[in-house]
């Protein structure tokens, strides 16, 4: 009986796969723009909060060098070093989602959407104990890039 109730759930879980937009602490906002501008929008609302552009990556022009095509995708990567090293101070493991980043695609139905970790997964994913008050903060910009960004 064990085995038939497990092999049922097997059956389940291959049934009925994660869906590719539910990624667990993906926050997506849709853009208004193409990936261009919404990525250049970004940037501007960089510049104009003072936060530090670190890079902006083109993966479907690095797709085209290796002879292959992606429909346009751009990653952001920025951040505040302060508010950072505040996160790191909670937990030092937070450095490897920091700098944050935006993520900005087309998706196969030519929608542009704009991606960025969720700041309470952050936390949870590194056990931010005491970092609330900054990751409130964090989220709260994130959301506000994303709407300059996408409107």
């Amino acid at each position: 009986m064990t085995r038939l109730l497990v092999a049922i759930a097997l059956l389940g879980l291959v049934q009925f796969p994660a869906q590719a937009d539910e990624v667990t602490g993906l926050v997506t906002v849709v853009s208004k723009h193409d990936v261009a501008t919404t990525t250049d929008k970004l940037i501007a609302a960089l510049e104009e909060k003072g936060l530090t552009l670190f890079a902006r990556i083109d993966h479907a022009a690095g797709a085209a060098k290796a002879g292959m095509t992606l429909a346009p995708t751009e990653l952001v990567i920025f951040g505040s070093p302060k508010v950072g090293t505040a996160l790191m101070h909670c937990g030092q493991t937070a450095a490897i989602d920091l700098p944050l980043k935006a993520l900005i695609w087309q998706d196969g139905e030519g929608v542009v959407r704009f991606g960025y970790n969720a700041p309470d997964w952050i936390s949870n994913r590194h056990g931010l104990a005491g970092c609330e008050q900054v990751l409130t903060k964090v989220g709260g910009a994130l959301a506000g890039l994303a709407e300059a960004a996408t409107q």
